[in-house]
């Protein structure tokens, strides 16, 4: 049975289709979602995709959160559905208290739009199997609010329990995409609850399965097969 992936639209969403797309390619079946209606469709798994939801108005994500949908995905998510949020969706994670911390405009008070290079730092999630740790890959990047902040505390747990999914390689030069280009506090680039059923990252592996288009590199597809690998295994 192929497994259902649910995408989220919200008013602003811009890459709905493009994680659609890249649900498919990896050979699942995407189910479009609307932010109005609480009904997921008896989906496996949700992603919040990229983009400016509600003209990240208040602050990005704030509004969103309370949509109806996020009521449901919420409540299916502490029950353990995988749910992963790129960009404007991990901002929205982080707002509605899924995954702690917050996002700040990046420090250089600029769109940033490249190409970013990720080390990944685990492989223990619903979203990461696919992957090993120290692993380095490439998938672009796209965000003027994307400095992950946290006290310290909330740091020094999010390290020692290994909940770290993903920082930006510092190993290189910025030509080639390595470097933190938003500030992020740690390097941070993705973070995943204690459970690993949830995961947030800035990048846009969405962007990224197909050898035909941007940089043709097919480096977020391991994302996709990861959680589609899992759900066929439960």
């Amino acid at each position: 049975m192929t497994a259902r992936i649910g995408v989220v639209t919200f008013p602003g969403t811009l890459d709905d289709r493009d994680t659609q797309r890249a649900v498919r390619v990896a050979g699942g079946e995407a189910v479009p979602l609307w932010h109005r209606d609480k009904d997921l469709k008896q989906v496996d798994a949700v992603v919040l995709p990229g983009g400016f939801s509600y003209g990240d108005y208040l602050r990005a994500g704030a509004i969103s959160r309370f949509s109806p949908v996020m009521e449901t995905i919420i409540e299916q998510a502490r029950a353990g559905m995988p749910v992963l949020g790129i960009c404007n969706g991990f901002q929205v994670l982080c707002e509605a208290h899924l995954l702690p911390g917050a996002m700040l405009r990046n420090t250089a008070l600029h769109f940033v739009c490249r190409d970013q290079r990720l080390r990944v730092e685990t492989s223990g999630t619903a979203w990461t199997a696919d992957y090993t740790a120290g692993q380095e890959i490439s998938i672009p990047l796209k965000n003027i609010d994307g400095r992950y902040t946290a006290d310290e505390r909330t740091l020094d747990e999010l390290e020692a329990e290994g909940r770290v999914a993903f920082r930006y390689a510092t190993g290189g030069p910025a030509a080639d995409g390595y470097g933190n280009p938003n500030g992020s506090l740690r390097d941070i680039a993705g973070i995943t609850n204690a459970a690993g059923n949830v995961v947030g990252l800035m990048p846009h592996p969405e962007h990224a399965v197909e050898t035909l288009v941007g940089t043709g590199r097919t480096d977020g597809l391991g994302f996709f097969t990861s959680v589609l690998k899992k759900l066929v295994s439960a």
